[in-house]
């Protein structure tokens, strides 16, 4: 049919503050520009909660000029000068049980993503006391366009690719989006498709990871002409403590808001207490799965579990708290319909031995507090890691923003975990994860868009990323895997010297070069492009604001990359390379000097870098300095699989 580019199966994809700006150094009284409130933020997500304070258009002027979109009215919602426009889109059926047929949000992502990009400033919002301050986001006075594309049963890839027209012709500054499924080629990914046109209209569109990590390779938004983040620790965290009928105290991260009404409570061991009826013999009641404990010895206890779960098990059998034994994940803190404090292995040990050597044993389990995480920021064990699963020479993720233990605004027609045995319902709730990240980095995006309007989205992405902050690796096989390029660093954004500017044609080179022919690129580009002599470029010569060379294990590798950086800072200037390698790291940059006589100027220069490689990557770092701008670009070499 006339108009159709391509057809492929719309699948499912999945959704992957009042400390975080600050923490990340950029203070409520930033230098902010005037042209701000004209930037318009496209979050596609869960929808909003436009009741929200964060979202309270007091003080906002009328519509930019430049917006073309429409609020999709209902009985039940209505736009503002904040939230200028609004759409849903749900081609699956007839609508989940619960959810609205409108864009109000009724799982709480979408307001939490929208709130923590362009929420308006908020004092004294906190999750029933805990994360108290001011809540706001990263351009309070940007507007906010809303796409329902998610639903209490997923994303659907049709919603998608439709909420990035809408999107685009409407007249948005910056995509959002905080939603993900598994690395997929560029021609079958829904989010890499809707970003290359994003692209071509001159808008960057910002991308969760995913949560999928430590795993490598777990990264699953990772087209180049898109910014991917992943997401990383502030220092703040949330401890709940337990203390036991002997005096021995104990703690772990969660966050709990519940009070103990009792100074004790009876305390029991999941796997002492099966339910008979599903005739379970504490195989299962020890990880006190849903349905597996026995009621009766259960009611108004607090139950030891031997694995981590979502409360719903505890809950549901009438326990009145749970200590259960944290697992894998021991950096980020969780919500819980009851209290509950996730403590180690060796901890849950020994409150096993208590409750088997003591007559009546009891335990309290306290509301959780705030302690300073003087580690922070690190990567948190969940976000997705690289390498790049479909291009192993670009490194994935870009950089890092914070995503843990994020308080944001949330839907009331929800509750703080969603359970059916929750009733808390909060105007604000705290959660993690690279959906979190995300609109950081989109904010961050859009900061520096207010500054630079005319600039494109690959000079946006180069100046985020070379102005980030190094980080170091937490183990032998992170290393920028984990983070990229390091954590995002707005208000250096603003001025970063130089950026690696591309447009639509580089990316068509390195398409071609990828060995993709005319028929299949167009399925991405939806117009005439083809594949030529004069098209076929390598991965090594995009013009990336980062440089990435693979091989296998025990083999050398040698790689020349092709780079032009475009002066943004000083008219006249004189940048000097400075290489920071690992041992078995050769890195040579020629000329390793360059001059600028005016803006906009280009110069170009060729990175050569060779590598022996046992080990599973090794790093180093370009930084063009000038005395004022420091453009830093990560440098790894890494070992690939025969399989990738």
């Amino acid at each position: 049919m006339e108009g159709v580019v391509s057809v492929f199966p719309s699948k499912m994809k999945k959704l992957h503050t009042t400390r975080s700006w600050t923490f990340m150094g950029f203070p409520q009284n930033v230098t902010r520009s005037n042209q701000e409130s004209d930037i318009i933020i496209g979050m596609l997500d869960t929808g909003i909660w436009p009741e929200s304070e964060s979202f309270n258009d007091e003080g906002f002027g009328p519509t930019p000029a430049k917006w073309k979109g429409t609020c999709q009215h209902s009985s039940n919602f209505t736009c503002n000068n904040k939230i200028i426009g609004a759409r849903y889109y749900y081609t699956d059926g007839q609508l989940p049980p619960g959810d609205f047929a409108s864009p109000r949000d009724s799982e709480g992502h979408g307001s939490h993503t929208a709130s923590t990009a362009a929420g308006n400033i908020v004092s004294e919002a906190s999750l029933l006391g805990l994360g108290s301050g001011t809540a706001r986001g990263g351009v309070p006075s940007a507007r906010i366009a809303v796409y329902k594309i998610c639903w209490s049963n997923g994303c659907w890839d049709a919603d998608i690719l439709a909420a990035f027209d809408d999107a685009i012709a409407d007249g948005v500054d910056i995509i959002s989006l905080s939603v993900g499924g598994w690395p997929m080629d560029y021609f079958e990914d829904s989010i890499a498709i809707g970003a290359f046109h994003s692209m071509k209209n001159g808008i960057l569109t910002s991308n969760s990871a995913g949560n999928d990590g430590p795993d490598p390779g777990s990264i699953s938004n990772c087209s180049p002409w898109s910014l991917s983040v992943a997401a990383s620790t502030i220092d703040r965290k949330f401890v709940t403590q337990v203390k036991l009928g002997n005096g021995a105290a104990y703690q772990g991260l969660s966050i709990n808001t519940f009070t103990p009404q009792n100074s004790e409570y009876p305390t029991i061991y999941g796997g002492d207490a099966p339910n008979v009826t599903s005739e379970d013999n504490g195989t299962y009641s020890r990880y006190c799965t849903l349905g597996s404990l026995n009621k009766t010895l259960v009611q108004g206890k607090i139950v030891l579990c031997d694995s981590l779960n979502s409360g719903s098990g505890p809950i549901a059998a009438g326990a009145v708290g749970s200590i259960m034994e944290q697992g894998f994940y021991t950096d980020v803190a969780f919500n819980f319909p009851l209290p509950v404090s996730p403590v180690s292995s060796e901890d849950s040990a020994d409150i096993l031995k208590y409750i088997n050597t003591t007559g009546n044993p009891t335990a309290t389990i306290f509301k959780s507090f705030e302690e300073k995480d003087e580690l922070a920021p690190y990567v948190v064990s969940f976000s997705s890691r690289g390498p790049n699963p479909i291009t192993a020479d670009i490194l994935k993720p870009d950089l890092t923003a914070p995503g843990v233990d994020i308080l944001a605004a949330w839907s009331e027609a929800t509750t703080v975990t969603g359970s059916d045995w929750d009733y808390r319902v909060v105007p604000y709730n705290i959660i993690s994860g690279t959906s979190m990240s995300c609109p950081h980095a989109s904010g961050a995006a859009a900061y520096v868009k207010s500054f630079h309007p005319t600039w494109s989205p690959a000079a946006i992405k180069s100046a985020l990323m070379t102005t980030a902050y190094s980080m170091s690796a937490t183990t032998n096989t992170d290393a920028e895997f984990a983070y990229g390029s390091g954590h995002t660093n707005p208000v250096n954004a603003t001025d970063p010297g130089l950026v690696y500017d591309a447009e639509e044609i580089d990316y068509v080179k390195f398409l071609c070069g990828q060995g993709y022919n005319a028929t299949q690129l167009k399925l991405v580009t939806g117009d005439n492009s083809s594949c030529s002599e004069e098209t076929n470029g390598t991965v090594w010569d995009l013009n990336y604001p980062s440089f990435a060379l693979s091989t296998l294990s025990g083999q050398s590798v040698s790689r020349i990359f092709h780079r032009t950086v475009t002066n943004v800072g000083s008219a006249t200037s004189t940048y000097k390379a400075i290489v920071e390698a690992s041992s078995g790291l050769d890195i040579k940059v020629q000329p390793n000097v360059i001059s600028f006589k005016s803006l906009r100027q280009k110069q170009s220069f060729v990175v050569i870098v060779e590598a022996v490689l046992n080990n599973s990557a090794i790093s180093g770092s370009l930084t063009w300095d000038d005395g004022v701008h420091q453009v830093r670009s990560p440098i790894l070499a890494h070992v690939i699989h025969p399989s990738q």
